[in-house]
């Protein structure tokens, strides 16, 4: 639609949809907490261990959400790197995938029954996996655009 360009900012380029910031910030979630922690230096720790008590997995959750922090620090180039950004929809695709796959393999009766968070986060997993994949919106922000049509 007309009124999705930017006629002043990129050259008439779309601005990014929000659920996909909303994808990218969920799926960098784990880098979240870091910058949250790092900022509270007197209650940092505990903030950590409160929201991962498992070190092990906060670490496997930063490096899940990279994909997600490297596709955010490129949108703002990706009329530069077209081919950059198109790869930035594959990486955040597979990451969603294996943060899912990870959540999945995590399951275990005694963890479902202590906290249904675990089932939340991986139905959210599937949800944003699912956008990614079926919405038309976040398909086309991933395609070069040329004069300000797709």
């Amino acid at each position: 639609m007309m009124e999705d360009f930017d006629a002043e900012g990129e050259g008439g380029a779309a601005p990014l949809p929000f659920l996909l910031w909303a994808i990218l910030l969920y799926q960098a979630r784990a880098w979240i907490l870091l910058i949250m922690a790092g900022v509270s230096r007197q209650q940092g720790d505990t903030l950590l261990r409160f929201f991962v008590p498992d070190p092990s997995t906060f670490y496997i959750g930063l490096a899940l959400g990279l994909p997600a922090l490297l596709c955010m620090a490129l949108s703002g180039y990706r009329q530069r790197f077209p081919r950059s950004w198109r790869l930035c929809r594959i990486s955040i695709l597979i990451g969603g995938a294996l943060l899912c796959a990870w959540q999945l393999s995590q399951w275990n009766q005694v963890a479902l029954e202590s906290s249904p968070l675990l089932l939340i986060l991986t139905l959210f997993d599937l949800l944003t996996e699912a956008a990614l994949l079926t919405m038309s919106r976040l398909k086309r922000c991933f395609i070069q655009q040329k004069n300000g049509l797709q």
